[in-house]
């Protein structure tokens, strides 16, 4: 894969005045950046939705719309505004902590993790659930017990929650080198989604672009247009 598509990576949308990760974007910034793709004839998409148009030929105006950790504000805030515009996304949940909080984040702000109903609820409203680990950890530190429970397990208990394949796997803190990307793709997963465009860039280790608060319409057009410069979209 050459061209890669165009994949906005948000966490949560919610309201928070206190944020230092810069995790959140406000509800009303969310759908101001919501329309001003509509308005482009864009069309936001769940990753698996993305890659089977990119292999037909058919992707032109979709964007990948990801959302990683599984905040339950994703239900919430999140599923209604998309589906108001038609649109659809995938939420990366990390299987041994749904229902409870993002422990990973200290010094961050406590948020809630989508349970188990909620997740279902999302998967029945068309929303794609896929793989962000068993345990938040980053992968490229683990041995190679770990590294497989962390992503086979994760894909295994999603999959008994949902009764559904979970087809998707994203890197916690976007960390992946070969080994991490290997054992996604050993694991049956059909893709990967990483942050950075690196040396395995590619269908398991797919770059994404970061939408945050500040994100506005001149900063998404620059994102938009620096996309399209690196990968020919």
């Amino acid at each position: 894969m050459t061209a890669m598509p165009y994949v906005l990576m948000y966490h949560s949308v919610d309201k928070c005045d206190d944020d230092p990760f810069q995790i959140t974007v406000s509800p009303d910034r969310f759908a101001r950046q919501l329309l001003w793709l509509a308005r482009r004839g864009l069309t936001g998409v769940s990753m698996s939705r993305l890659l089977r148009a990119h292999t037909e030929g058919d992707a032109k105006g979709l964007v990948g719309l990801t959302f990683d950790d599984g905040y339950a504000d994703f239900c919430s805030e999140v599923v209604p505004a998309l589906l108001e515009r038609g649109f659809s996304a995938t939420v990366f949940v990390v299987s041994g902590l749904v229902g409870e909080h993002n422990a990973w984040d200290e010094g961050g702000p406590r948020k809630r993790l989508m349970d188990a109903d909620g997740l279902r609820w999302a998967a029945r409203h068309g929303m794609e659930v896929g793989s962000h680990s068993a345990g938040h950890r980053s992968l490229t530190g683990l041995s190679e017990a770990e590294l497989h429970d962390e992503v086979a397990g994760g894909k295994a208990a999603l999959e008994d929650l949902l009764g559904e394949p979970v087809n998707g796997f994203c890197y916690p803190y976007g960390h992946a080198g070969a080994r991490e990307v290997d054992a996604v793709r050993r694991a049956g997963y059909g893709y990967g989604c990483a942050i950075w465009k690196s040396e395995l860039s590619g269908r398991y280790a797919l770059p994404r672009t970061y939408v945050g608060e500040r994100d506005g319409a001149l900063r998404l057009r620059a994102k938009h247009a620096r996309h399209r410069v690196r990968w020919a979209w």
